[in-house]
């Protein structure tokens, strides 16, 4: 019957009189790929679910004996037979027709006893014991990698906020926003930001501004919901509105705030995750982002600055800006904490998620719902060493970050045409030569200079990032920022943050060569790009938990490199430095 292959199996001595000895899930709970307790007696006694009376041998009519057995034996009997079952679950089925003879015949025994003689010959052979051992290495290197993740500091594996950076799961609220369905694993998130910014000098032309973004997330935990163990699924969407500064303004790589985007609703991250261990193995896999994972730093979650995210140089140099917001792109991302200080992470995404065209890229993916595939892919991989990183060390937590991204679609050359002749030039085709692939190289570093006592996040820390590019096929060849931010310092205000950064980027000889093309042919007049900076300083006040303000200023210094693109809208148009003030509002419902 059924109910006997999930029987129970009770130790007891020779004389079956101890009727107080311990329950084990035992025997036949390794028959169906349960768990395995190892016992202690020298019989084992079978005992059908529901059944209050204990028996052994023939003593008792409710019971079943294998025959007495050292406790060695039996353990590695058992772990045997557990390790055949997990290969391939052989002579399952033929162990249960085994019980469907009447209950305590000799028979019953017998076949039993053969069929657990034939599993453990199986178990044996070179194949099986090399996989054995292969998972005895794996489980003796989980557990701590496990409890390492696990003692972490800060949980930057959780699905974050693209507006704050915090955990969508676990974060604070305004407690406005229900969520009755929480117990059964379903989490919904909303967050609003709206802001004012205003350049009072140079760029293209001066004015202000009012954008706003609205993000309505949802977190499933599909173990808790449908008993899928350690799944989860994440989608977020916006609601866009308002106008952007730094592309109507001030036409400059340093975007002035990382919510600007062309007005729109727009799905942007929609994934699955699936976790091994407690954090080691992590995989995503749909539509993804990258900028939450890659080249970042927490040092800059207060600055308002799209490059305090995202840097520059990537947003530019890549095909649709890359990975990040507004426009996430399809893809799969693999994360293995091979230790408590070191991390792998590796991404594919699709190489130009707005597909190709000369228009913005953010018109060509309007709703966030292109899903390209065929596009050829963009590879990210970051190898991460991190120290003092464990919750509640008293030493100053750091980060070292190395990585690089590689996109195989073709590219601008950012001089020359087809037929090889500047793209200043008359003669030209105006359809730039086609160059094969790109490429950029990044470094992250982090450290904590003061940590408040009895905390692990609050106190100063600082920050540097620093990325290269081939300089033929990207605009920005070379680019770096630093900064410093100090949080939470005052017990009154625990959850107050200020932030100081600046940020360099540089204009490729290649497109410089092209502004000389310009000039030589339109007058010493024409103006030369050559690099842009910023900074900027920002400061968040908390009103309540789920509501903060931020003023900002930011100043940027030679904006587009000094000059508009020669081959954009404005040619040959000066940009001046621009000084930019802003106020921003968050609010997490």
């Amino acid at each position: 019957m059924e109910e006997n292959v999930r029987a129970t199996v009770i130790g007891f001595d020779e004389t079956c009189r101890n009727t107080t000895a311990k329950v084990f899930t035992l025997g036949l709970a390794a028959f169906d790929g349960d768990h395995v307790i190892f016992g202690r007696h020298r019989n084992l006694v079978w005992r059908k679910p529901g059944h209050s009376q204990v028996a052994c041998n023939s003593k008792c009519g409710d019971g079943l004996s294998l025959g007495p057995m050292k406790s060695f034996d039996l353990r590695k009997k058992i772990a045997l037979v557990k390790d055949r079952i997990r290969f391939g679950q052989l002579y399952k089925s033929e162990l249960n027709k085994c019980l469907k003879s009447s209950f305590g015949s000799a028979s019953r025994m017998a076949c039993l006893r053969r069929h657990l003689r034939q599993l453990f010959r199986m178990a044996s052979s070179p194949r099986i014991r090399a996989r054995k051992y292969l998972v005895v290495l794996v489980l003796l290197w989980l557990p701590f990698a496990a409890l390492a993740q696990e003692d972490k500091k800060t949980d930057e594996d959780k699905p974050a906020d693209p507006d704050t950076g915090e955990s969508t799961v676990e974060e604070k609220t305004l407690g406005i926003l229900p969520n009755p369905l929480a117990k059964y694993g379903v989490k919904f998130a909303a967050t609003y930001i709206g802001e004012v910014l205003g350049n009072i000098s140079g760029g293209l032309k001066q004015g202000a501004i009012y954008e706003g973004r609205l993000n309505l997330a949802v977190d499933l935990d599909l173990q808790k919901l449908a008993g899928l163990n350690q799944l989860t699924f994440h989608a977020n969407m916006f609601q866009i509105h308002g106008e952007g500064l730094s592309r109507n303004n001030l036409q400059n790589f340093f975007v002035v705030s990382g919510i600007e985007a062309l007005p729109t609703t727009r799905l942007y991250e929609a994934y699955f995750e699936r976790k091994w261990g407690n954090n080691v193995v992590s995989l995503k896999a749909g539509q993804l982002a990258a900028d939450s994972e890659f080249f970042n730093t927490k040092y800059t979650d207060v600055l308002t600055n799209a490059s305090m995210g995202w840097p520059a140089i990537t947003a530019v140099d890549l095909p649709s800006g890359g990975p990040a917001p507004p426009l996430a792109a399809l893809g799969a991302r693999l994360l293995v904490n091979v230790s408590d200080s070191l991390s792998l992470l590796g991404g594919v995404f699709d190489g130009n998620q707005a597909g190709p065209g000369t228009d913005d890229p953010q018109q060509r993916d309007r709703y966030g719902v292109n899903f390209r595939v065929n596009d050829p892919p963009l590879v990210l991989a970051q190898i991460q060493y991190s120290w003092n990183n464990k919750k509640g060390d008293p030493n100053l937590a750091g980060d070292f970050k190395l990585g690089g991204w590689r996109n195989f679609t073709a590219f601008n050359d950012l001089r020359f045409a087809s037929n090889g002749v500047s793209l200043a030039s008359a003669e030209s085709t105006g359809m730039p030569a086609m160059l094969s692939g790109d490429f950029g190289l990044w470094a992250v570093f982090e450290q904590q200079l003061y940590r408040v006592p009895n905390s692990d996040d609050r106190g100063i820390g600082i920050f540097g990032r620093v990325s290269s590019s081939p300089t033929d096929s990207s605009l920005i060849d070379l680019y770096a920022d630093a900064g410093i931010e100090f949080i939470g310092l005052s017990e009154a205000r625990p959850n107050d943050k200020f932030g100081i950064a600046a940020g360099y980027a540089h204009v490729s000889r290649r497109a410089q060569a092209l502004d000389a093309d310009f000039r030589a042919l339109m007058g010493l007049s024409w103006p030369q790009r050559s690099f842009e900076g910023l900074f900027t300083a920002v400061y968040q006040y908390e009103i309540r938990g789920g509501w903060t303000v931020q003023p900002n200023l930011q100043y940027i210094l030679h904006p587009g490199g000094g000059a508009a693109d020669p081959l954009g809208a404005n040619p040959g148009h000066l940009l001046r430095n621009a000084m930019v003030l802003g106020i921003r509002t968050t609010l997490k419902f």
